[in-house]
């Protein structure tokens, strides 16, 4: 084997670990990828001598074209049409790493990828270089060229603006399929009462559209509201394909119309019922989680 051949391996062995930090890092799959490709290009420039710890090295080179990257999306997320979500990716086959407990299934749902929306892009590193890859304070330093002390308050500061905003409870997987197959009956069958049961009354529903497809531009609010909005997509719904995924950690709707793509949408609760429903209809972020299922 040549030395770029076995460059390539070696950099292939590490790719779903450097696509998994990406991805958390920037809240989009196609931007994880561009990243994930930038640093292959700087792997296979680099002088093997100054490549010790190779994971390390690719750790430290993808989070900082995150930073930089980070920089550039806020600016473009300020004017973004409507509201922003992440980029939905299904987990089911490891794209993001093992998620065999509720933690980490969180920690890459849609609800807390946008809870970190609020943080400073070296906030939002540090969080995710602790809380899902269980970097040391002394390693996250070295990967941001910062000091230890620096670090710590980086990542104090990110647990307590997460911590203030996050949910209460744990978004059961179980009412989260059953809400699913309430929404699909409904949908199907006008079963709109079995819907109305399982919704808290303060559910949000939030569509990301991106002036590309259409998506309410602001929240739903409320059960009565979101139940009246539902009814009046439920036809759309109803002509289409509908199937499961588990999407960024729990279960999912996955609508195609005509072989396409066209929707996903993640759902959130606790104590007994829905609490909240992030649908991505954008186009432009489907393709990613398109991909993955035609090579199901």
């Amino acid at each position: 084997m040549s030395s770029a051949a076995a460059l390539a391996e070696e950099f292939e062995s590490h790719r779903p670990r450097m696509f998994g930090l990406a991805y958390r890092i920037l809240g989009s799959a196609q931007e994880a990828e561009d990243t994930v490709q930038d640093a292959y290009l700087r792997w296979s420039g680099a002088r093997r001598e100054d490549i010790a710890q190779p994971a390390a090295w690719l750790a430290k080179t993808v989070t900082n074209l995150c930073l930089t990257r980070l920089t550039s999306a806020r600016a473009r997320r300020e004017q973004y049409v409507g509201t922003w979500l992440p980029e939905p990716v299904i987990t089911s086959g490891g794209a993001l790493g093992p998620l065999e407990s509720a933690e980490q299934r969180e920690a890459v749902s849609m609800a807390l990828l946008v809870l970190l929306e609020r943080l400073t892009p070296k906030e939002r590193a540090v969080y995710v270089l602790r809380e899902a890859f269980a970097y040391s304070h002394q390693e996250i330093a070295r990967v941001l060229d910062a000091g230890e002390a620096n670090c710590r308050q980086l990542y104090r500061r990110a647990v307590r603006a997460v911590a203030d905003a996050r949910s209460r409870f744990e978004p059961g997987h179980e009412l989260r399929q059953r809400f699913v197959e309430a929404f699909v009956a409904a949908a199907r069958e006008g079963d709109v009462a079995s819907l109305e049961k399982i919704l808290a009354r303060d559910v949000t529903w939030w569509g990301d559209g991106g002036g590309k497809a259409a998506a309410t531009r602001t929240p739903v609010l409320g059960r009565d509201n979101v139940l009246r909005f539902l009814i009046g997509v439920m036809a759309d719904f109803a002509a289409d394909e509908v199937s499961y995924a588990e999407v960024n950690g729990g279960p999912a709707l996955v609508v195609r119309a005509a072989g396409h793509l066209t929707a996903v949408a993640a759902f959130e609760g606790g104590d007994g019922v829905v609490t909240g429903v992030r649908s991505v209809v954008n186009p432009d972020k489907l393709g990613f989680l398109a991909r993955q299922l035609a090579a199901a």
